[in-house]
């Protein structure tokens, strides 16, 4: 009998899916990747997309991986999905979508939501969160439908997350994981599970529990693939589907972060900065720690929305020459930027960027805005994309003394994850900001491969999590800190950087007063 011994990831990005397949080492065997756009905008700030275009990017993954990678079918174990994360799908009762897809990137807001009364909404002003708590109301894409699109929401039988929709098409029914519960529903993050009856989020989201998954916690098949899902996609039919977790959640355990002492960066379309811990610890008041990839556990994590977006920003604004060059030389332009900065001192001269170019609910608050200060007629655009990678250095180094603050443990050393990892100027710049040694991951997927930790246990290759991560995941080339660059970093941040957003927020207010952006 054949030996079923081989794990397959779905890693469903921003701009592409991802079929991948672990052996029960970590070692990545087989990869197909399918592009599509990223979304569409019927309006300014919109993010849209056709449910189908994922479902399609999925199985058109999985039949050319099966089809040409020399991969037995016969030596699956089980399949497991990961997601970006805060997609919602709204389905009728035969399983259909109702509208496009709202993306995570949708700026879209659903103001004048009726202010929260009683004992909830005493206890938020008691505690000045009134404005967090409206900014939370504003953002609940199932409020914005149900106001403005009445019919859809009347006919909507399940509202689901990407993953939650991906696993139905998978299996045919319609549970999740615990682990990819991240967005605006009325989730209980701190017990994860679905929140109480009696909580404020049932009084803010518009949502019925009965239009919502079962959930499971990682690592637990949640089901089977089905005869209609296998023809489609290439997939054994019978195959366990086993839950991970969000994308952001299983990079962290796929960088072989398990300890709270090893920070875990995320160098994607949004930056973060995690640690797994047993505790829920909210790094600043009202924003939850996330559900991890590991059961029982929770991610706690500051993002920086708009993160490494901002090198694809300048790619399109200021990255002409680069972009000409690549096409002749079939180089990608990100590479060129390397060659750009080169000779770019760390401090860049003086050029401090604040990387708020999309603000946040608190710390930033909604009013922020991106800001470069410090320029002087020797700054050229290398200037700029070097204070771009600087920028967004100390704003996740904030945002790990946020959590340290909080969960009162020093985070010693850092694993980056993402596709800013590659670059080996911004894992020598990290190591400089934070002073600390920073290592990137034996493989690029990471996402894919904490999905594929979360198979290996629930299906018993792995006894537990602590041996699946051990086994699994291995450390890459590792960045020490240049001492002498350190000290010049640490200064500009806390002299510096650390001073100019509250310095800078009474002019944010009134940009947003006068001009209405943003909103």
């Amino acid at each position: 009998m054949t030996e079923k011994d081989l794990l397959l990831s779905i890693d469903n990005g921003t701009q592409s899916l991802k079929a991948l397949v672990f052996d029960a080492c970590g070692n990545l065997l087989a990869k197909e990747q399918v592009l599509f756009t990223p979304y569409f905008s019927d309006r300014p700030g919109w993010a849209e997309q056709d449910p189908f275009v994922f479902w399609s990017a999925l199985c058109r993954a999985c039949q050319g991986l099966l089809a040409d990678s020399g991969i037995e079918k016969s030596r699956l174990a089980g399949v497991s999905v990961t997601t970006q994360r805060g997609t919602v799908v709204n389905l009728d009762k035969e399983g259909q979508p109702l509208r496009p897809a709202i993306l995570w990137l949708d700026q879209r807001k659903c103001h004048g939501q009726p202010p929260l009364g009683g004992a909830w909404g005493l206890l938020f002003k008691v505690a000045r969160l009134t404005d967090t708590l409206t900014y939370f109301q504003s953002e609940v894409e199932a409020s914005w439908i149900a106001r403005n699109q009445p019919d859809v929401w009347s006919r909507t039988h399940k509202f689901l997350l990407l993953s939650g929709y991906l696993n139905y098409r998978l299996t045919g029914r319609y549970v999740d994981s615990v682990g990819s519960q991240v967005g605006y529903l009325p989730f209980d993050y701190k017990r994860l599970r679905w929140a109480r009856s009696w909580d404020w989020k049932w009084r803010c989201v518009p949502v019925r529990p009965a239009q919502l998954p079962q959930l499971v916690p990682p690592g637990q098949i949640l089901g089977a693939v089905s005869r209609t899902a296998s023809r489609e996609t290439g997939i054994p039919e019978g195959l366990p589907v086993v839950a991970a977790a969000a994308d952001k959640a299983c990079e962290v355990i796929g960088s072989g972060s398990l300890d709270p002492s090893v920070g875990c960066l995320s160098y994607g379309t949004t930056a973060t900065v995690n640690i797994t811990h047993r505790r829920y610890i909210e790094p600043i008041p009202l924003l939850p720690a996330y559900p991890s990839a590991i059961p029982g556990f929770h991610a706690v994590e500051v993002q920086v929305f708009r993160g490494f977006w901002m090198v694809n920003w300048f790619k399109e604004e200021f990255g002409l020459p680069e972009q000409l060059a690549a096409e002749k030389t079939g180089v990608a332009p990100e590479d060129l930027f390397e060659n750009l900065i080169e000779d770019v001192p760390p401090g860049s001269l003086g050029l401090m960027l604040q990387p708020f170019w999309t603000p946040g609910i608190r710390k930033p608050g909604p009013e922020a805005k991106g800001a470069v200060i410090g320029f002087g007629d020797i700054h050229t655009r290398a200037h700029l994309y070097r204070s771009i990678l600087e920028g967004l250095a100390y704003a996740l180094r904030e945002g790990k003394e946020r959590i340290e603050q909080r969960s009162k443990i020093p985070i010693c050393s850092l694993r980056v994850s993402g596709g800013g990892s590659q670059s080996d100027l911004a894992m020598q710049l990290t190591a400089d900001v934070f002073g600390l040694p920073t290592t990137r991951p034996h493989l690029y997927e990471t996402s894919g491969l904490g999905a594929a930790i979360d198979s290996a246990v629930g299906l018993g290759l792995h006894p537990d999590f602590e041996t699946a991560v051990a086994a699994m995941t291995h450390t890459g080339d590792r960045f020490e800190p240049d001492a002498s660059n350190h000290k010049l970093y640490d200064a500009l941040y806390r002299k510096v950087y650390k001073r100019m957003y509250r310095r800078l927020q009474p002019l944010y207010q009134k940009i947003r007063e006068i001009t209405g952006y943003p909103e």
